[in-house]
């Protein structure tokens, strides 16, 4: 049992990465809006995240595929295929001459994916819970 207890931990330090690198990227973003950054500075910043933050979701789905988590894989599967398919269609990195025009729409992909990292934070913290207290409780 306290193999599920890890499992939980590992998969709820991978969910607060990805959080945070989202958060961060649609700082940069706000930041860029506001003229407080460049558009050089602004891209750089994002595009060194974006494919830590791709890898770390396509392991997070892997693991879930792996360990028979059917709902959570589902939960985030759709967003793996999308960063696939962004990455193999060589537009999942921002590009400097063209930030200002695609701003608003980089900005919503980001809250969509805040959103759904939320969600999928929110299942996991309630499934760490309940394997904490079925460890504690009941061994």
């Amino acid at each position: 049992m306290a193999w599920n207890l890890i499992f939980w931990v590992l998969c709820f330090f991978i969910n607060i990465a990805l959080l945070a690198s989202t958060f961060y990227q649609l700082l940069s973003l706000s930041d860029l809006e506001a003229d407080h950054l460049n558009p050089f500075e602004a891209s750089t910043r994002i595009n060194s995240v974006v494919l830590p933050e791709f890898l770390l979701q396509g392991l997070l789905c892997a693991i879930f595929l792996l360990t028979w988590h059917w709902f959570m894989f589902l939960l985030a599967v759709p967003l793996s295929a999308y960063h696939l398919m962004l990455y193999f269609n060589r537009k999942h990195l921002l590009d400097v001459t063209e930030i200002f025009r695609d701003l608003n729409i980089e900005k919503r992909y980001r809250f969509v994916k805040l959103g759904i990292y939320l969600v999928l934070f929110t299942v996991v913290l309630f499934r760490l819970v309940l394997s904490l207290s079925n460890t504690l409780f009941f061994h």
